[in-house]
């Protein structure tokens, strides 16, 4: 169960000032959680909320954000298989929702991608194919002369195959997050490559 509500967060993060979609935000998120042991709330927040030098976050919109953060840490990483994209809900209009669940598959590929560098080589190909999905999913939309019912039923299948794939990508990768050795660090070599090679 929830502690906060797709509306709340919406509201806490227009207030903050962030142009950041809620969806995408919590896609960032899980993807971030997903590479990464020590992805914290404060990096997550960097993400989202615009704040000016030498300043924080509002103490308020901290700690709601908090409450979702700590909502998703334990889904994802506990035992009751309970985790569930943070999407709206079933009565908002299906384009919103569509869009929506673009936005996440956008934010999780962001997260995966940029919470942590890691080796191509270290990651396991049994998620590659789930990768290209959310992709394609990031793009969808909805047609408006398509049958609503149907629409509907495929939304929820959609729902529920992020939600197992991304559990599924979770566990795949709890080797890779425990391995410090999968980091890719800037050398001196890479200091000293020429830079028209960059281009």
């Amino acid at each position: 169960m929830l502690q906060v509500t797709f509306p709340e967060i919406v509201s806490v993060m227009q207030s903050a000032g962030s142009t950041v979609p809620v969806a995408e935000g919590h896609g960032c998120l899980c993807g971030a959680l997903c590479v990464s042991d020590d992805y914290s709330l404060d990096r997550w927040l960097e993400e989202l909320v615009p704040v000016e030098e030498g300043e924080g976050v509002a103490d308020d919109v901290a700690q709601t954000m908090r409450l979702l953060y700590q909502d998703t840490v334990r889904a994802l990483r506990g035992d009751d298989m309970d985790f569930q994209p943070f999407l709206p809900d079933d009565g908002v209009p299906l384009e919103q929702r569509t869009s929506a669940l673009s936005q996440w598959c956008q934010g999780f590929l962001y997260g995966l991608g940029t919470a942590r560098p890691l080796q191509p080589e270290r990651m396991p190909k049994s998620i590659d194919e789930i990768l290209l999905d959310f992709t394609n999913i990031s793009r969808a939309e909805v047609d408006p002369s398509g049958n609503a019912e149907e629409d509907e039923e495929a939304y929820t299948e959609v729902v529920e195959y992020i939600r197992a794939a991304t559990q599924l990508i979770h566990d795949e990768l709890d080797a890779v997050r425990s391995d410090t050795d999968v980091a890719v660090e800037e050398s001196d070599d890479d200091l000293d490559e020429d830079p028209e090679s960059l281009h």
